[in-house]
């Protein structure tokens, strides 16, 4: 293996001391001289038409110095990242009780808050749109005009039904998805600050600073010249900000008051208005032969995608390409719906469609392999993507591979070789032991047939030192750390020598989203290529000096040498020699991703050709008085090609670990008649350092020769396939196959008692 010096390492994060000491100030934290306070006045009604707003009780109230209405949208009244369906401020009807209707700005949060209820707004009620099933049918109350099917996709390879007839076993299942939130410790919340002749800067917590302010600008009619958005910090998104949250309101209530306003959303208005993972309801059928070759597989996905379409379309479509796993199948059938109902909204979440997918498909290998008598490992190893082979949507998989390293590593873990005597170890006669197994490929970037890209700018300084400097934000994943690493092993400098700002439309060029697992990959190609041009830039700074050719200079471990010897220069004597002629050393680099030339009809973004691969093992222990779960160990073997920061992935992984075991076991938000039941922690379960189990992490290093050092991706994969591993594992303890997640323990008990294979459709 090549030897690095950066590259490889566990590098301590460079905003690591600044999080622990709480030096490091959020958004919600910035104050500026007259800050004035801005607050949202939510919609009263799941659904219904607005047939009057007068602000002027709240206009006249103590404190108040301006509210805004749809009136003061100078530009066009919608955002949406793929649709903009989704009102700034509502005008005629209101979709979800999370629907902003006015805006106040005074002089105290308190103020604003009591002006609220002030504003008087006529509605006029609609029937709730509240199961996406009933949506679809004709004579349903429409939550757009245009129909309550946002998208939908249709996908299909070789004759599904000659395979299923050739089938010697076919298993179907349906499986119900819950509504996850993300969880965020930092709620949404930020500051508009006006500037001169029309400027203005939002500072908030986002994952796409440059389209935030594309948005802005379309809204607010103002040239994106004049809008300056900083991301960075953000604490914690997991792609609840990929969205606009505040960023329009913030510039419009500071272009309007010439004053800097600050909006803080509190955690229950966060869980009305903000976005959570689709719920889904997938039914599968799937054929094999007796050996467990797949053979078929039937597929129908109905996503419920709330009030505005979001990123519906694409978060349906990536489910549906997750909805054959790993595996190849000579015949596939897949249809996919995207549906609008008044279930609040729903958006990009770790795993973007993946995590539901495979919790399906997951389950659908357990059962084959049981009706066969198979083990899980080798029915999955049968099956799984090699090199060269085609996957199920017709794309040939030439990039790097690792399914098969994934899920021999995982069989070979202590949960998985030592599972029998595990289990016999349960702490309690009615305590029942199980493990289960369950593998994935997430796919990164983008996909076919939309934009991806990304662009990074060196800077070398007076003392030598430089800055990197690209859009992509640190969303709390770690990435400014890999990015120093990066640029340091490029050009030989020393990482603390290298200071990486991100997130910012003022310090660095379009860089993309932070999403789909694409940060490393994007932002490391783009600094490999900026930081291979400032070297030959040193290489001709110093030929200059030397009255030389370029080529007759050698750079090595931040020193441009003569090749025959005669003359050295640092780096540091360089950046000096610039300074001192009033010049800046500068650099960029831009990368563009690959995509298949194989296209799905119909199907923007589908198929991707990066993937990262993951298997996971959960020990799992179950009370069968109660049917109460715990998850005592769990195993992760990750191939997210070269790791570039062994000790950030190990955070990923198992902070990943734990957040899927939150989705399977606990995590659900309840809207029933377009209300949010679970508005907080006290109601909405999330794991703490007490439910964490026992974790443990290998990787299995599959180059992407594509990728900066070989690089891929990890953030979302690490959440996915422990969910259904979980719940495999619920089952081989108690024999309870738990089709609707989360596995409460009210499910589990009633599923021990309906026993396996019974109520795919119930409760259970």
């Amino acid at each position: 293996m090549q030897d690095f010096k950066w590259v490889g390492r566990s590098v301590m994060r460079v905003d690591a001391r600044g999080k622990v000491t709480g030096e490091q100030k959020y958004m919600g934290d910035l104050k500026f001289p007259r800050l004035a306070y801005g607050r949202v006045l939510r919609s009263k009604y799941p659904h219904a038409y607005i047939r009057s707003i007068d602000t002027a009780g709240a206009e006249n109230a103590p404190g108040v110095v301006r509210v805004l209405t749809w009136r003061d949208v100078g530009g066009l009244n919608g955002y949406g990242i793929a649709i903009p369906d989704q009102p700034v401020l509502c005008r005629d009807k209101v979709r979800y009780m999370g629907d902003a209707v006015a805006l106040v700005i005074a002089e105290s949060p308190e103020q604003a808050e009591q002006a609220l209820a002030l504003i008087d707004v006529y509605y006029e009620v609609l029937p709730v749109v509240d199961d996406p099933e009933a949506a679809m049918l004709p004579d349903s109350p429409k939550v757009h005009e245009s129909g309550n099917v946002h998208m939908q996709t249709h996908v299909a390879s070789g004759d599904v039904e000659q395979w299923f007839a050739a089938s010697d076993v076919i298993v179907e299942g349906t499986y119900r998805l819950p509504r996850q939130m993300h969880a965020f410790m930092e709620p949404e919340q930020g500051v508009g600050v006006p500037g001169p002749d029309g400027e203005v800067t939002v500072y908030c917590g986002a994952q796409h600073p440059y389209r935030d302010q594309m948005q802005i600008s379309r809204a607010l009619g103002i040239k994106p010249s004049k809008i300056r958005v900083v991301t960075s910090p953000t604490g914690g998104a997991f792609g609840g900000k990929d969205e606009i949250t505040l960023q329009i309101l913030l510039a419009m209530g500071a272009l309007a008051t010439g004053r800097p306003v600050q909006i803080v959303l509190s955690r229950e208005e966060s869980t009305v208005a903000g976005w959570k993972r689709h719920p889904m309801t997938i039914y599968m059928k799937t054929g094999a032969r007796r050996d467990g070759t797949l053979l078929a597989h039937k597929v129908r996905l109905v996503s419920d995608t709330g009030a505005y379409a979001s990123l519906g379309g694409p978060v349906t479509n990536l489910a549906l390409e997750g909805c054959t796993g790993v595996y190849r199948i000579p015949a596939i059938v897949m249809d996919g719906y995207c549906v609008y109902t008044n279930n609040g909204v729903a958006g990009a979440f770790r795993g973007f469609g993946q995590l539901q997918a495979n919790f399906a498909i997951e389950h659908q290998m357990d059962r084959l392999a049981s009706e066969l008598g198979i083990d899980p490992v080798e029915i999955r190893l049968r099956n799984a993507l090699r090199p060269g082979d085609p996957n199920p949507l017709g794309h040939a998989m030439v990039e790097s591979v690792g399914a098969i390293p994934t899920i021999e590593a995982a069989a070979k873990c202590d949960i998985w070789v030592n599972r029998e005597e595990y289990c016999r170890q349960s702490s309690a006669p009615w305590r029942k032991r199980g493990v289960g197994f369950a593998t994935e490929m997430q796919g990164t970037g983008l996909g076919v047939g939309l934009p991806d890209y990304g662009a990074a700018l060196i800077r070398l300084l007076g003392d030598g030192k430089c800055t990197v400097g690209l859009s992509c934000p640190e969303i709390g994943q770690g990435n400014s750390t890999t990015y120093a690493q990066m640029a340091a092993e490029v050009l030989e400098v020393n990482v603390q020598d290298v200071e990486v700002f991100v997130g910012d439309t003022g310090l660095g060029p379009d860089s993309g989203s932070c999403t789909a697992s694409r940060s490393v990959y994007t932002g490391g190609n783009a600094i490999f290529r900026a930081a291979t041009e400032m070297r030959d830039r040193l290489r001709a700074e110093a030929a200059k000096a030397w009255g030389c050719d370029s080529e007759e200079v050698r750079y090595s471990g931040g020193v441009c040498r003569r090749a025959d010897g005669t003359a050295s220069v640092t780096v540091q004597e360089l950046a000096a020699r610039a300074n001192a002629e009033g010049r800046e050393i500068t650099t960029d680099g831009a990368f563009i991703w690959p995509v298949s030339k194989v296209r799905v009809p119909g199907a923007v973004g589908l198929p991707h050709i990066i993937n990262t691969y993951i298997t996971h093992v959960a020990l799992v222990e179950v009370d069968e008085m109660t049917g109460e779960t715990s998850v005592l160990k769990t195993f992760a073997a990750i191939d997210c090609g070269r790791v570039i920061n062994p000790q950030g992935l190990r955070g990923q992984s198992e902070g990943g670990m734990v957040m899927g075991m939150g989705y399977v076991l606990m995590e659900d938000t309840i809207i029933e008649g377009g209300k949010t039941l679970t508005p907080n922690f006290s109601t909405y379960i999330i794991p703490t350092s007490v439910d964490a189990p026992d974790m443990d992490t290998v990787t299995c290093e599959v180059l992407e020769p594509s990728g900066p050092y070989g690089a891929k991706g990890v953030g979302e994969a690490v959440m996915v396939p422990i969910a259904p591993a979980i719940a495999i594992g619920i089952d081989r303890a108690v024999g309870a196959r738990v089709t609707h997640a989360p596995a409460t323990g009210e499910r589990v008990y009633h599923a021990m008692r309906q026993g396996r294979g019974e109520g795919e459709g119930s409760t259970a």
